[in-house]
């Protein structure tokens, strides 16, 4: 558990009064729940509907108590995982027990714990309302739902005359549901259908205003997420997931806290926890800062609570208050108040890096490779066939393109280890392993081991601090900036932007923990079908 960012700087910024979360502005305290999920073990096996209730009621049973726990913190809202009710791995027939009807809330106004009676076999739903209602507290929370349709009607109408979804439930602070979501992205999941039509869902609170929601996969795709954020003006994201680690570039917490910087949002995030499966990370992000856990050996799940300023352009009042909620996707100057003109362009030009150090050369990089021109080369990261160069030397200006996409790298090292090797890698191109999607990334890292072949492999720890200003030649607006640290450590850019030419880049001096990736992961939504 860890703050994302510069928890000394951001503590020194929240005391001087120039970080934009002041004393006055109102604010909210959030909750998220990381849960290790009680599995059915043996999914793709039909089972009664008895059988069904008695494997959800155990997860359930923890539900309610954390839901106390959070309350008696203050907490006004709660988030819980994707599947963490019923868990995964379901056939479209297995999962046919597990399925409650979760009626539209924009057509039907209903608390199922004040009238349990009304729609017959929804005993989850009534179990959460109740949490809700008990405990004083909007609650979000993920489970399989069945909607009756008619192929007379609706040509899209499954065979079997019901659409079943991956739905994330929101119940108010009286156990009514408030909003209905269904997954869109769906991630290798037999049991689901995808909506027919794209679904905008938000829900408004008393005391934070709006927030949109949508689950897990949905993050790395245009719709929902960013009409949601681009067009709706929504500033606040509740995020169910079931989320696999994959370093160097997705890892949970590492892009949640990439997403919510990047696209100047709160994002609450609940992970589900199956260390086996290599899933964990959740956390409450702002752009500024967070509070985030990753524990890839632990067994236990873990509740975050954080205070957070209200992110809602609609509740907040005309004048200070709104100059600091920033543009998705224009970049971070690097104190979060106004920019001049001047300050705008990218800084830390070459002339500011001290000259070539004389003696032994403390950087590492393979012997074929120590060159003045370094010579490039091509290694699988994340199953993509990136271009990339090696670092060489204590600092250095590189370029390296993949195509007409280039990336650029001013770097230093400031404490160097003497056999770690490190590439900056360019990849343009479609993505079709495990999800097509089209991506133009730039992404300095720590390779595995000494061999160029061990450059984007996974690991979590780097002991080398590097100072760095990376740009590339994006031709897309959605870029997203990250920085990840040695031990799961989450960073952010000092700042970050467009520059002169269309170039984004982001600037990072001052690291405490070695650097394990420093990335800038864009998103060209409108070639994932080409």
């Amino acid at each position: 558990m860890a703050l994302c960012g510069f928890a000394a700087p951001i503590l020194a910024v929240l005391l001087s009064g120039i970080h934009p979360v002041r004393a006055d502005d109102p604010s909210y305290v959030a909750a998220v729940y990381e849960h290790r999920v009680v599995l059915n073990p043996d999914p793709r096996e039909p089972v009664e509907r008895s059988a069904a209730l008695e494997h959800m009621n155990k997860n359930l049973d923890v539900f309610e108590e954390q839901t106390a726990l959070a309350a008696k913190q203050g907490a006004q809202i709660i988030v819980f995982p994707e599947d963490a009710i019923h868990g995964f791995n379901y056939t479209r027939s297995s999962i046919a027990s597990y399925l409650e009807t979760v009626p539209d809330p924009g057509r039907v106004t209903w608390s199922p714990c004040a009238d349990p009676d009304r729609f017959q076999n929804t005993e989850v739903l009534h179990r959460l309302s109740c949490m809700a209602r008990k405990n004083h507290i909007f609650l979000v929370a993920n489970m399989p739902d069945r909607q009756v349709c008619d192929r007379l009607v609706d040509p899209l109408c499954p065979l079997d005359g019901q659409y079943q979804f991956n739905t994330d439930v929101v119940f108010s602070d009286n156990g009514t549901i408030v909003a209905r979501y269904h997954k869109q992205n769906l991630y290798f999941e037999a049991a689901f259908d995808a909506p027919p039509k794209h679904e905008y869902v938000t829900f408004t609170t008393p005391f934070a205003g709006r927030f949109g929601v949508f689950t897990c996969f949905d993050i790395l795709f245009r719709e929902p997420v960013v009409t949601l954020v681009k067009d709706m003006g929504i500033r606040q994201l509740v995020y169910p997931t079931a989320w696999m680690n994959q370093l160097p570039l997705l890892a949970a917490v590492q892009f949640q806290c990439s997403f919510s910087y990047s696209a100047g949002v709160t994002l609450l995030a609940a992970n589900v926890r199956a260390a086996a499966l290599g899933m964990t990370g959740s956390g409450i992000f702002t752009p500024w800062d967070a509070l985030h856990h990753h524990d890839a050996v632990g067994e236990t799940g873990k509740l975050l609570v954080k205070r957070l300023p209200v992110l809602d352009p609609s509740v907040l009042e005309d004048g200070a208050g709104k100059a600091w909620l920033l543009v998705p996707f224009s970049g971070h100057p690097k104190v979060e108040v106004a920019v001049e003109e001047s300050e705008k362009e990218e800084p830390w030009p070459v002339s500011s890096f001290s000259p070539m150090q004389s003696g032994p050369e403390p950087g590492y990089c393979p012997k074929e490779d120590c060159t003045e021109e370094p010579i490039p080369f091509t290694s699988t990261m994340m199953y993509d066939n990136f271009t990339l160069v090696a670092l060489q030397g204590r600092e250095g200006n590189l370029t390296v393109c993949d195509g007409s996409f280039c990336c650029h790298l001013l770097f230093r090292r400031r404490r160097t280890a003497k056999r770690e090797l490190y590439a900056l890698g360019a990849f343009d191109g479609l993505h079709v392993v495990h999800g097509t999607y089209y991506l133009e990334v730039c992404a300095l890292v720590r390779c595995t081991g000494l061999e160029k072949e061990s450059c984007g492999g996974e690991t979590e720890h780097a002991q080398t601090l590097v100072d760095f200003h990376m740009h590339g030649t994006f031709s897309t607006e959605h870029v997203y900036a990250g920085v990840l640290g040695s031990g799961m450590t989450l960073d952010r850019p000092d700042r970050s932007g467009w520059g002169s030419k269309g170039r984004f880049y982001m600037t990072r001096t001052g690291m405490t923990t070695g650097l394990v990736t420093a990335v800038l992961y864009g998103r060209v939504y409108e070639e994932d079908s080409m």
